[in-house]
């Protein structure tokens, strides 16, 4: 009866806290039509911020010129570079046959995994093919390729990245010799312990390569100490022998497990992300007939592509080099490090770099070395953010900058996946400032605090550096897709398509909050579809009568995709993919109906150097 007195005494209290509350509601409510009236009056200033964040929002006729100048850019790359452009030893893609249990490791900007990545190839399902053909290609495409077993992942730490490359490798020889160690011990009864393991190696780091086996280093500002001219393979196989011998003091005894001296590693292959990228893509996804993969493309840490091209576009000590290696090939994937500083000129041609990209890339560790990636990277999103909005604060609305908080004014101090995960996502005003004063507070002697206006602000810069960096990638892919011929680009119209919706911050506090979270996403909704003219409206393409080989249907050109940023923000993804459907519209219909769709590879470093691996084993 005791606790039953608590309860019903609990309940009436919290009752009569509700009545309070619906009682304040009512008050609030009584004076909603006089807030209603004040709002819809027109508005006579200008929003200073939306003048602010007009560099960062370039429409999307001029996004259109970028692609159809990168096309050009990058067929002249192809070309002369030696920097950009540069083919690989993968002359073909895989056929989806490949079979076999392969060590995997993928050494990225941010994490290192390594994996067992078993093929299945053609035969996984050992049910016999139905008579149905449509129902064969749907039982294709769902047939799962690829087991990943004993996987396991690393953060690299900074110190790390610091380290000399002896020091970085030796850690990876560590954390490689653990899943194999692992591996071992699981597979302990199976058979005796192999001499050697066939594996493949993933690389987010530019790479040069004569074979599929060796790699060099090239120059890369990723945030690693580590020199170009680095025999990739050599430091690799260093780090990691200290495991294949056995000393006297690794004698099992009864209180450790039993210990093994490790087999040693026969590298198959060695690539960059974005080719295994594209490899992974090609040999997991089994799509409908009419759907090619063509191109890969990695937004992550940093950013990079890659694409097949045909040796008569390359330079011909490039295409040389590719024949040397195979007599019989005709085209090659091309690593085409597209953020390098060749391929910058047409950013500032049409007045997209601002001043913020200036101050930024000045900044930098290596300044004027990839303009591109400095706008799209996830190690420099955050920074480029904070720059933008440090900037208003003090010059537009006059804090100090002693008053603010520290994140806001230390460079690289406010990262890009906090942005992801506090500021994107956040539903309301009310809860992105009580998150802003929590994780990123004022100086305890400063006047200054987080307020509803600051925060939305806050989030619109945010939004405003993200949507324009997924305009960025979609011109980029739609660049190299022009640059190799898979799609046709032709003059720029005047007009515009609207403007796909942005997600943001969404009613769910006082009218108040409604009301100034209401004009917040106009106001942004209204910078992120103004043409410099103030001219709107649906692109009218010229229609051309169809196409000879229309006959044949449309054909799906896919753009395998994966990077913490295309893969993990908040719209990022939606919104690129929106970008390419209005630059291919604005085009009007391509040869065969084509269109351009973007692909999740997820994991596809570590997937795509097992794959390598295995067309390697395929070989021999």
């Amino acid at each position: 009866m005791a606790e039953l007195a608590v309860t019903t005494e609990t309940f009436v209290r919290d009752v009569d806290q509700q009545t309070a509350i619906d009682d304040a509601d009512d008050e609030d409510i009584a004076y909603e039509p006089e807030q209603q009236t004040h709002i819809e009056e027109p508005r006579l200033d200008i929003d200073p911020l939306e003048e602010f964040l007009k560099p960062l929002v370039p429409e999307e006729s001029r996004l259109y010129n970028l692609a159809r100048r990168f096309s050009e850019v990058y067929r002249h790359l192809a070309l002369t570079s030696d920097q950009q452009f540069l083919p690989t030893p993968v002359t073909r893609l895989p056929s989806g046959e490949e079979v076999g249990r392969y060590l995997a490791i993928d050494v990225g900007g941010s994490n290192l995994r390594v994996a067992f990545i078993e093929l299945l190839g053609e035969d996984a399902d050992s049910d016999k093919s139905p008579s149905d053909k449509s129902r064969e290609t749907i039982r294709k495409a769902q047939r799962q390729r690829v087991r990943r077993t004993l996987e396991k992942a690393w953060p690299i730490q900074e110190h790390l990245k610091m380290d000399k490359a002896e020091d970085l490798f030796e850690w990876i020889g560590d954390c490689i010799a653990e899943v194999i160690a692992d591996s071992l011990a699981s597979d302990a009864t199976k058979g005796e312990i192999p001499e050697e393991l066939e594996m493949g190696i993933t690389f987010s780091f530019p790479i040069m390569q004569e074979s599929l086996g060796e790699a060099t280093l090239m120059p890369m500002g990723k945030g690693f100490a580590i020199t170009s001219d680095l025999n990739l393979r050599n430091i690799l196989l260093t780090g990691y022998e200290k495991h294949t011998r056995r000393s006297e003091d690794d004698e099992p005894s009864t209180k450790r497990r039993k210990l093994y001296a490790l087999p040693k590693l026969k590298i198959a292959a060695i690539t960059n992300d974005a080719v295994a990228t594209l490899v992974s893509s090609a040999y997991c996804v089994k799509s409908l007939p009419n759907s090619r993969v063509t191109m890969a493309i990695i937004v992550g840490t940093g950013c990079n592509a890659t694409i097949p091209m045909s040796l008569t576009d390359l330079h011909e000590s490039k295409a040389k080099l590719v024949s040397s290696r195979d007599p019989k090939a005709t085209q090659t994937i091309v690593n085409t490090e597209i953020t390098i500083s060749g391929a910058a000129a047409p950013l500032k041609e049409l007045n997209i770099t601002t001043k913020w990209d200036v101050e930024l890339d000045r900044a930098c560790s290596r300044p004027g070395f990839q303009p591109l990636e400095y706008m799209t990277g996830g190690r420099y999103i955050g920074e480029l953010v904070r720059i933008v909005f440090f900037d208003y604060l003090t010059n537009v609305l006059g804090v100090t900058k002693k008053e603010l908080p520290a994140n806001l004014v230390h460079e690289y101090a406010l990262s890009t996946y906090y942005l992801s995960n506090k500021v994107a996502r956040s539903r309301s005003a009310q809860e992105l400032v009580m998150e802003l004063s929590r994780s990123l507070p004022p100086p305890e002697s400063s006047d200054w605090s987080w307020s509803r206006e600051t925060a939305i602000a806050f989030q619109k810069v945010t939004r405003a550096v993200q949507t324009r960096s997924a305009g960025l990638i979609a011109s980029a892919v739609i660049g190299l897709l022009a640059c190799t011929r898979e799609i046709q680009l032709r003059d720029d119209s005047a007009r515009n398509s609207p403007q796909p919706p942005l997600a943001g911050i969404q009613s769910g506090d006082s009218n108040d909050d409604q009301q100034e979270t209401a004009a917040a996403l106009a106001a942004t909704n209204k910078t992120l579809t103004s043409e410099s003219n103030n001219q709107r409206g649906l692109i009218v393409p010229v229609l051309a009568p169809a196409p000879a080989d229309w006959h044949s249907g449309p054909e799906e050109l896919v753009v395998a995709y994966t990077g913490g940023i295309i893969q993990n923000y908040p719209n990022f993804k939606e919104t690129c993919q929106s970008y390419i459907d209005r630059m291919i519209m604005r085009t009007g219909p391509q040869m065969g109906g084509k269109s351009v769709f973007l692909r999740e590879a997820s994991d596809g470093g570590v997937i795509g150097a097992g794959v390598l691996a295995g067309m390697v084993a395929g070989q021999t």
